[in-house]
């Protein structure tokens, strides 16, 4: 493109100078030719009169003008052959003096016809040198003679065309230095181009952190700034989707390594049953644990089932009873808190509505509840309430269990993560529910904070906009 560029301008530079060359030249020549025939015909002029007097003289002394007509063009030939012109004087048509440098026999100049008028012709003739011609009839009687001046060309042309040739010269001149000048132009106005090129096979090559220096104001350097700016929305999206690839190879080895120690479990008591002699109490306690292990597989894949469910669908514009929402809690969480002789606390000072979803914010309320029966010793209290706080209804989850340690509050958001994984495991979780609470408050635009201290506790906080 840039090579382009630079021969075209350059081209069409050359074309336009060489033309105003050309045309001053042809002005210079103009401007001589029209002094020299300003020049001739003055000359012309001067010499004609004083060869009119010498005539007169003649006429009056008895003396023919043919018979002497040499000695009256010596003096003049000699004064205008030092510069090589010449005169020549006619009568009737034929020349009857002729200066030794008038003009050869093959480029002999035949007399102009006047009509015996005095009005003077100026012609130029190209023989083998250029000259100017000036040639005039003289006044009664002397009107069958002609004066014919002819100035010599040459130096003049030969002048101009030294001047055209330095013209040129200095054009050709002037040519190279612009073509240089040019070509760093074209470098300086292609660089941010040449930047934008050699980032984008950067970032093709997988540098998505190459940038361009964007300087001035000018339509490059917004193109370089636009360009930096897809850069970095390219360089997010790619974060973002190295951050989703990292996310979900890392929940399919966890659901691996979740899939593979009840499936080991069972395979190992089905072995052993179908293997070892023992009593009916054994095989009672063998098949309990396979049953156990196939109770947590179907809670797994309910809870998956579950967040697959989330993926697809969006929060139905509807409004949701924070009364109801606690009674069905209540109902639903009433015979897991009994087995650990858990109270459960319900306490709102009125009937708040929150815009939601009333069945996937039981699973929210729920599961944030189970988990808190999960982290609670025997006949502890867990306490759920809900307020108003400035422009939001909060739902509060408190408990008074094992807690967690800052870290730890940074990752339970994620699938399969379980603080304390034996007792996780006992409890028959799989450290998904607090995976389906995120996803849950993401489709009610909501929030969700943990406040948290090992051995103390933890307080689950549920802010929706009013």
């Amino acid at each position: 493109m840039k090579k382009k560029i630079f021969f075209v301008v350059l081209v069409l530079f050359i074309v336009f100078f060489n033309s105003m060359i050309l045309i001053i030249s042809i002005v210079i020549l103009k401007d001589k030719l029209s002094a020299i025939r300003e020049k001739c015909l003055a000359e012309h002029y001067v010499i004609a009169s004083s060869l009119i007097g010498d005539m007169q003289a003649l006429e009056q002394r008895g003396n023919h003008m043919e018979e002497n007509i040499d000695n009256l063009m010596r003096l003049y030939s000699r004064y205008l052959q030092g510069r090589g012109n010449a005169l020549a004087v006619a009568f009737s048509g034929e020349w009857i003096y002729e200066s030794p440098t008038f003009a050869s026999e093959e480029n002999r100049i035949f007399p102009p016809d006047t009509g015996y008028s005095q009005e003077r012709l100026v012609y130029m003739k190209n023989g083998n040198s250029p000259v100017l011609c000036v040639y005039g009839s003289f006044p009664a009687p002397w009107q069958d003679y002609g004066l014919m001046y002819i100035g010599n060309l040459s130096d003049t042309i030969q002048s101009w065309r030294h001047t055209k040739n330095i013209l040129f010269l200095t054009g050709a001149a002037v040519i190279l230095m612009m073509s240089f000048f040019l070509f760093q132009f074209l470098n300086i106005i292609f660089r941010p181009l040449r930047q934008i090129s050699s980032t984008s096979a950067k970032i093709a090559n997988g540098n998505y952190g190459s940038r361009i220096p964007v300087h001035g104001k000018d339509e490059i350097s917004s193109v370089a700034h636009n360009f930096n700016l897809m850069s970095e929305q390219i360089e997010n999206q790619i974060k973002q989707l190295e951050d989703a690839a990292e996310q979900k190879q890392q929940f399919v080895d966890n659901f691996s390594h979740e899939l593979r120690i009840p499936l080991t479990t069972i395979y190992g008591y089905a072995e052993y049953i179908q293997k070892a002699l023992m009593s009916e109490e054994e095989r009672y306690e063998c098949t309990q644990f396979i049953m156990s292990e196939c109770s947590r597989l179907q809670n797994m894949a309910y809870q998956l089932l579950d967040m697959a469910l989330l993926r697809k669908d969006e929060m139905k514009d509807s409004n949701c009873s924070v009364k109801e929402l606690f009674a069905k809690s209540e109902k639903a969480m009433y015979m897991r808190a009994s087995e650990k002789k858990i109270r459960l606390t319900y306490v709102f000072s009125q009937n708040y509505i929150v815009r939601g979803n009333l069945e996937q914010l039981l699973i929210l309320i729920n599961n944030l509840i189970d988990n808190a029966i999960k982290a609670s010793q025997q006949e502890d209290e867990i306490r759920i309430s809900a307020y108003s706080e400035e422009s939001a209804i909060v739902m509060e989850v408190e408990d008074h269990g094992i807690g967690m340690e800052i870290e730890q509050i940074s990752h339970i958001k994620e699938a399969f993560y379980r603080i304390d994984k034996a007792r996780s495991r006992a409890a028959g979780g799989a450290g998904l529910g607090l995976a389906i609470c995120e996803r849950i408050i993401q489709i009610h635009h909501a929030d969700m904070s943990f406040i948290s201290k090992p051995g103390v506790g933890t307080i689950v906080k549920l802010f929706f906009s009013v």
